[in-house]
């Protein structure tokens, strides 16, 4: 019987390449990976940030915890097996955009440095670590979904950052504090340090 492997055939060869597709855009492919607690404001900053770069004409599109297990990811939960398995489907489908020329912008709690280095294994160069540093204390205080509180009265469990770790970034390509800074302040630091990277 033959495996799986052997009735695969790939079209690599006979699709557009990535530099074609840049060319069309007018831009380079990129994942901008935001990493941080629950609350941080990853997904707010990513989508006023997918605002600006519109405005300056760039295509992007935002990949949100959320979204994502409501859909391709549905199927996992939040075991350290399921959120190994989150990650690398999230880096294959961000891969795919990013060889569209697609500047990919990913808010995921992404815990773990293993976790984190799976998707830089899987992306390479073409990923930027953004680290949203927001520290467990704000997160909690905010609590924009309620879920602090659930996971204090242990409604959820393998909540990150109480009762699963959250290991920070050593060397992030961005740190962005968010105590006593705007989402436009948020904004620009990101802004400015992306845009040479995805100028074609």
């Amino acid at each position: 019987m033959s495996s799986t492997s052997e009735n695969i055939y790939t079209t690599f060869d006979r699709i557009l390449k990535r530099q074609d597709k840049e060319r069309l855009l007018n831009q380079k492919g990129l994942v901008v990976w935001m990493t941080g607690l629950s609350g941080s404001g990853k997904t707010t900053i990513a989508v006023a940030l997918e605002q600006v770069l519109a405005e300056k004409g760039i295509l992007t599109q935002v990949l949100d915890g959320d979204n994502i297990r409501s859909g391709i990811n549905n199927n996992l939960g939040f075991s350290e097996d399921d959120r190994k398995e989150n990650i690398r489907r999230i880096s294959e489908v961000s891969k795919l955009f990013v060889n569209c020329g697609v500047v990919t912008l990913n808010c995921f709690v992404s815990p773990t440095k293993d976790i984190r280095q799976q998707a830089k294994d899987i992306l390479g160069e073409d990923m930027v670590e953004v680290f949203i540093n927001t520290p467990f204390e704000e997160c909690e205080k905010r609590d924009v979904k309620g879920l602090y509180a659930k996971a204090r009265a242990g409604e959820i469990k393998n909540f990150t950052g109480l009762d699963a770790p959250f290991e920070a970034p050593e060397n992030p390509f961005l740190d962005i504090s968010t105590v006593g800074r705007s989402v436009d302040e948020c904004v620009k630091q990101i802004y400015d340090a992306v845009m040479p990277l995805i100028k074609y």
